[in-house]
């Protein structure tokens, strides 16, 4: 073990410096640094880690919203598949095509059927009600087209 020599300037100890050893620069001719404010520097670091969590946090929430917007939006489209399961149809539905359901109030069942409410040449029988107009996936789910399509 290596002894250190504290030696006495003015009538003061100064203990001795390991200068390889000190964080400090112990020389004359060394940079000039001066001390840091560590409080503000744990301020500022606190602050800029909250605002890139809270950026991320803001981005995931979004993909979040996205995701529930899907989620939504293919229930429906399982429910509107359901529904159009059972009702009645007497033809093979393609991909692709628009087809109508409706009710028919006669009968008490929902029906599917390729006649829109606007082709009937003689008109509309009086116990059908049209409620949407739908279109059968690739996936071979339905979806509610919109009114504007109708």
């Amino acid at each position: 073990m290596t002894q250190q020599k504290d030696a006495k300037i003015d009538g003061s100890l100064v203990e001795h410096i390991n200068r390889a050893a000190s964080q400090y620069p112990t020389e004359l001719g060394s940079q000039s640094f001066d001390l840091v404010d560590i409080e503000h520097e744990k301020d500022q670091m606190i602050n800029i880690a909250r605002l890139h969590a809270r950026q991320e946090y803001d981005r995931i929430m979004q993909l979040v919203e996205v995701l529930q917007q899907q989620a939504a939006e293919i229930k429906k489209r399982l429910d509107m598949t359901d529904h159009i399961h059972a009702a009645e149809y007497a033809f093979v539905p393609q991909p692709g095509h628009s087809y109508w359901l409706l009710w028919d109030s006669a009968s008490e069942v929902h029906r599917l059927t390729m006649t829109g409410p606007e082709e009937w040449s003689a008109g509309i029988p009086e116990n059908y009600s049209y409620v949407d107009c739908v279109t059968m996936l690739g996936d071979y789910t339905w979806v509610v087209m919109p009114e504007d399509y109708k």
